[in-house]
């Protein structure tokens, strides 16, 4: 008792110290980012205290996080949710092993975990044989506390009903939060195209992520409205969340949010017809026809652009247009890099050049005929295109396992909603697949899976598929044991 009452004094002593030291060194310097270790130790204890609560603050962190650059712009980070990730992998690396088994057999059973162990074994692979092992090493530690964070730490916190609908409102209500934030700050600049990044920093990295967050989220409301029944308020609020989301979401200007809500559609109407598992193949075959088309014969080089007409447009019905004519910088920008994905991963078919390597080494592929003002890239980013970014950096096994992941968690979806007669969950089956939908869409002109906020949203409903998957089974034996018992 003396032992406890004397480490609470100590405790005490040495949270009221840390407390004046960074208030007096705040005072001293005037730097905010002083006064976050008082926070911090706040947190810690939490997570000592009720780790799953902890867990809870983080889901509700991540709308709310931004981009803070460390060591001269050297390194990076998303605070606050990155840093309590890391303390999150911390945590579950001392429960693995205190309790090796801790993980259920069933989660390992499942053919989804099966296809994302295979992902990551082969990224190490590409992380061994990198060109560039630093910032392949960086990306391969980001990779592992992402999915134990929101791939792993779901199954010991997602067990029942109101865990699901907590989720969904820890992460929805920041988010709304973040965008009528946006939607003002872009009403006060006229909802301007060309200045919508005034408005999103530095909430969100770009445009692309805001609206890509904002389509992953926006199906779920459509489900959420279907559940709700004799509740006129509640349906009320709903629609119109619904049509706050839909206007949000158009004023991003992001073509590509958009046709991802499009495609959310088509995997619901897939489900419900029992045709999805045909839906990726046909996707996959189109793709394949296009690039055999465009290919042969070098047919991409007719589409190559004027480089004094292709620039950025002053509104968003010129950008539409000069699109289709062919004439707009960022889809021009898209056909220089991915024309210069696939000339190089001739060079390195199996592993790649090494997974965040693709800035390095991409240029000299390049075809200079697609060259747009922004193709100095200042910014760094890399393909704009997942399956091209996995093919590129980790080579083909990367890439075609990405492949199959995609098809099987439409196909897996479609199985448990069929499995399940129970409403609440068959609805929040298709809800999951309409967002990995959305996210499937989004990165397919981008690669989003690495950021903290749509990444998080993935993993998250890839590991909610798992569960689900798991207490379709249970409720469907339990259906089957009492059939026999009756017959």
């Amino acid at each position: 008792m003396q032992q406890d009452l004397l480490g609470s004094k100590w405790f005490a002593f040495l949270s009221f110290a840390l407390l004046f030291t960074t208030v007096v060194l705040f005072a001293y310097t005037g730097k905010y980012v002083l006064l976050i270790a008082p926070v911090a130790l706040l947190f810690i204890l939490l997570m000592m205290l009720n780790w799953k609560l902890a867990y809870w603050i983080l889901l509700f962190s991540i709308p709310f996080s931004t981009d803070l650059d460390l060591i001269n712009g050297s390194l990076s980070t998303s605070v606050p949710d990155e840093p309590i990730v890391w303390l999150f992998l911390l945590l579950f690396v001392l429960l693995w092993a205190r309790k090796p088994d801790i993980i259920p057999i069933w989660w390992w059973q499942n053919s989804i975990v099966l296809i994302i162990i295979l992902q990551f074994v082969w990224l190490i692979v590409a992380v061994a044989f990198s060109t560039e092992l630093l910032v392949s090493v960086k990306f391969l530690l980001a990779k592992v506390w992402m999915l134990v964070a929101f791939f792993i730490l779901p199954v010991f916190i997602i067990r029942k009903k109101k865990d699901i609908k907590k989720a969904f409102l820890v992460i929805l209500v920041p988010l709304v939060m973040t965008m009528v934030i946006i939607i003002y700050r872009h009403w006060k600049i006229g909802f301007s195209f060309i200045k919508i990044q005034r408005a999103i920093d530095p909430l969100y990295y770009n445009h692309v992520d805001y609206s890509a967050v904002m389509s992953m989220i926006f199906p779920i409301l459509f489900v959420t409205y279907s559940l709700v029944r004799g509740k006129w308020l509640l349906r009320n609020f709903l629609i119109l969340l619904i049509v706050f989301f839909f206007i949000a979401i158009y004023l991003t200007y992001a073509r590509a949010a958009m046709i991802a809500v499009v495609f959310s559609f088509i995997i619901y109407l897939g489900i419900r017809l029992k045709i999805v598992k045909w839906v990726m193949p046909v996707f996959y075959g189109l793709i394949a026809l296009l690039l055999t088309f465009m290919i042969s014969n070098k047919q991409y080089m007719i589409y190559r652009p004027n480089f004094n007409e292709t620039y950025m447009h002053k509104t968003f019905t010129e950008h539409m247009i000069a699109t289709l004519r062919g004439r707009d910088m960022s889809s021009m920008e898209r056909l220089y890099r991915w024309i210069a994905s696939i000339r190089m991963s001739t060079d390195n078919p199996v592993v790649g050049v090494g997974p965040n390597a693709f800035y390095y080494h991409y240029k000299s592929y390049a075809v200079t005929s697609f060259r747009t003002y922004v193709s100095r890239n200042t910014e760094r980013s890399t393909t704009h295109n997942y399956f091209l970014f996995m093919l590129v950096e980790q080579g083909w096994p990367a890439m075609i396992l990405y492949a199959i992941l995609i098809m099987l968690l439409f196909a897996q979806a479609q199985k448990i909603y069929y499995r399940f007669h129970d409403r609440f969950y068959k609805k929040c089956t298709l809800g999951i697949a309409m967002l990995i939908a959305a996210a499937f869409i989004n990165n397919f002109f981008s690669e989003l899976y690495e950021t903290h906020k749509v990444g998080a949203l993935f993993y998250l409903a890839v590991a909610l598929l798992v569960i689900l998957d798991k207490k379709s089974k249970e409720e469907e034996n339990l259906r089957n044991s009492e059939t026999s018992m009756l017959s």
